[in-house]
């Protein structure tokens, strides 16, 4: 049972966003739990939620009910000086397009002293803090270099070390390899896995990619803004001692008491509308809606 403080807790997250008279719910209820070192994708279709969530998290928005904490801080009740404090301390960001993450003229060493010094890092330190940073995410190399001089993998490891500057409590990534090969994509992975189990940074990925989720051992589905699935992973050891990977896919039912069928289930089984529920003594069971017989049509 768990019983530490959750690093990212949402529940029951809901955001509206309101156009031209036109209300569209982005997140129907959306409950998350993450708890402190834990590194998690998030993995969704276009228009599921994820993006909504991941800028809620970030403090860049606010939800429209809802709970969200972040490392013990209320987002539904922090001031705009709160907000910025939280982005600048509790936070590290990367974002999809690599051209947002660095400052395009200055050096990968640079930009990192550029963050230290507004986080109040003493001048002195900021040069061997960026290089024990860029080493750590394996771009040492890079640290003379401008974002047009690095590769695109490259330059999401370099933005890596910049959003760890500040030493967060959380990092946060929206699709950071949705702009790289498969080369990169899998460098740039394997750097955030390293961060996490080398720090024991919580560390959450949103993105489309299903790849993503093989590098992590934990992958939460959204779907129509909420939560639908969770896949975890882990290792074990069969009886001729060969070492296993296995994968195990879990519904997430709500507090309500709802879950969400994967849509693989739904199309086999031909469920739509009404389904029958029967409860056995060690199972719900999930049938169609199957039509009555003459002898129900009485009853």
């Amino acid at each position: 049972m768990t019983t530490a403080t959750p690093h990212i807790l949402c529940t029951d997250l809901v955001r509206i966003f309101a156009a031209k008279g036109v209300e569209v719910q982005a997140l129907q209820g959306l409950t998350l739990r993450v708890e402190p070192g834990e590194l998690t994708a998030v993995v969704g279709a276009s228009g599921s939620g994820k993006s909504t969530l991941l800028t809620i998290l970030s403090g860049l928005d606010g939800p429209t009910a809802g709970r969200a904490q972040v490392a013990g801080h209320d987002l539904m009740t922090m001031t705009e000086s709160e907000r910025v404090r939280y982005r600048r301390e509790t936070v590290g960001f990367v974002r999809q397009q690599t051209s947002r993450n660095l400052v395009p003229y200055l050096t990968a060493a640079e930009n990192l002293e550029l963050v230290l010094g507004i986080g109040g890092h003493p001048r002195r330190s900021r040069r061997s803090r960026a290089d024990a940073l860029l080493d750590l995410l394996g771009v040492l190399d890079a640290r003379d270099r401008r974002p047009a001089e690095m590769s695109g993998g490259e330059q999401q490891r370099v933005a890596i070390a910049v959003a760890l500057a500040n030493e967060p409590d959380v990092l946060l990534a929206d699709e950071p390899t949705g702009e790289l090969d498969d080369r990169s994509t899998a460098d740039v992975l394997e750097a955030m896995r390293s961060v996490n189990e080398e720090l024991g940074l919580t560390t959450l990925i949103v993105t489309h990619d299903h790849e993503v989720s093989r590098h992590v051992r934990r992958t939460v589905q959204i779907r129509d803004g909420r939560t639908s699935t969770e896949v975890l992973r882990r290792t074990a050891v069969d009886h001729e001692g060969v070492e296993q990977h296995i994968a195990e896919e879990f519904a997430v039912l709500d507090r309500v008491g709802r879950l969400q069928l994967p849509a693989d289930y739904v199309e086999a089984l031909g469920l739509s509308d009404r389904v029958r529920l029967a409860l056995e003594p060690d199972r719900v069971e999930v049938r169609p809606d199957a039509p009555r017989t003459d002898g129900e049509a009485g009853a």
